[in-house]
């Protein structure tokens, strides 16, 4: 298993392992601040977008569909004397099946594990509704909540309002600065180099799900699932062997497609987007097989991730 975890750029290092970071800002005249600050709100208000304008690198899924974020992702951003742990959370949403609960669960730790929590409610929409209501919350969150407005480039703007635009940047250092002000004095938990906490055969399965919310069309993408079989990092090329999992037979047949055109397709959009972060040559395995129901089989999302063990 890799451990490594995506950073920024050190000369020719791309990765770095999380590390602790304490000593070394005794020096400083004043205490830095560090801490958690999850992204929430509804699902498709923009938290994984505004998590990779945060960030400055493509973490997340993106996509115009609902529901693309089933698990937390975790990204990290030092600026000067400030290190922000952002979250991205899966939407608070009304649980339909198994899977959905397990993203509520998520969200909601996510949630209550935060120091900082940012409410995320798209300025087209305004006004933003309570979050306790939004989370079917039974108090308020112990965090104190910044409500921060996105997709600011599509809406006139409202005075008292902090609205950010992850499309145009419009607004995300007024967020940054709001966000410091209540995030706690703490050493750096992090290498102020690094990028994310996950390693990145979390991000190749990501991407080969993105991917199919890409490729593939209706519901099939919510059918899909992904698991990294393979991931040898020493290789030249990177060597990926990950499998598509879809509940039926004729699932698996769309997804391979005539002649096994849409698994190629889907593979390479995924390959690309995987060397943009790992910056090497990847060799991507692809296969796909049927898991019956897993959506709805709790050993099966225990197995694939979604579920905790």
């Amino acid at each position: 298993m890799s451990s490594t975890a995506p950073s920024r750029d050190i000369g020719s290092n791309r990765f770095c392992t999380c590390a602790a970071l304490v000593g070394s800002w005794d020096i400083l005249p004043s205490m830095p601040r560090c801490g958690s600050v999850v992204l929430a709100g509804r699902p498709n208000v923009g938290k994984s977008t505004l998590l990779n304008a945060l960030v400055g690198e493509h973490l997340a899924i993106v996509s115009p569909k609902p529901q693309s974020t089933r698990v937390t992702v975790v990204g990290l951003l030092t600026k000067g004397d400030t290190q922000y742990i952002f979250t991205d959370s899966p939407g608070l949403l009304e649980p339909e099946y198994q899977l959905h609960e397990a993203m509520r669960a998520a969200a909601l730790r996510a949630i209550d594990d935060a120091e900082v929590i940012a409410y995320l409610h798209p300025l087209t929409e305004y006004p933003a509704p309570p979050l306790p209501i939004v989370a079917g919350l039974k108090r308020t969150p112990r965090a104190p909540i910044v409500t921060v407005y996105t997709k600011s480039d599509l809406a006139t703007s409202r005075p008292d309002t902090l609205a950010v635009s992850a499309k145009t940047g419009a607004g995300i250092e007024s967020m940054l600065a709001t966000l410091r002000d209540r995030l706690p004095e703490s050493p750096f938990h992090y290498n102020p180099d690094d990028l994310a906490t996950q390693p990145m055969r979390f991000f190749a399965a990501e991407f080969i799900r993105e991917a199919a919310f890409e490729l593939l069309h209706e519901e099939l993408p919510y059918s899909v699932a992904c698991e990294i079989d393979e991931f040898r990092e020493a290789a030249e090329p990177v060597y990926i062997r990950a499998v598509l999992y879809v509940e039926r037979d004729s699932q698996k047949g769309i997804v391979i497609g005539e002649g096994g055109r849409t698994i190629k397709a889907l593979g390479a959009a995924a390959r690309a987007k995987i060397e943009t972060l790992l910056g090497q040559r990847v060799f991507l395995d692809l296969h796909v097989k049927v898991l019956p129901k897993w959506r709805r089989d709790e050993p099966s999302l225990k197995r694939l991730g979604y579920a905790a063990s």
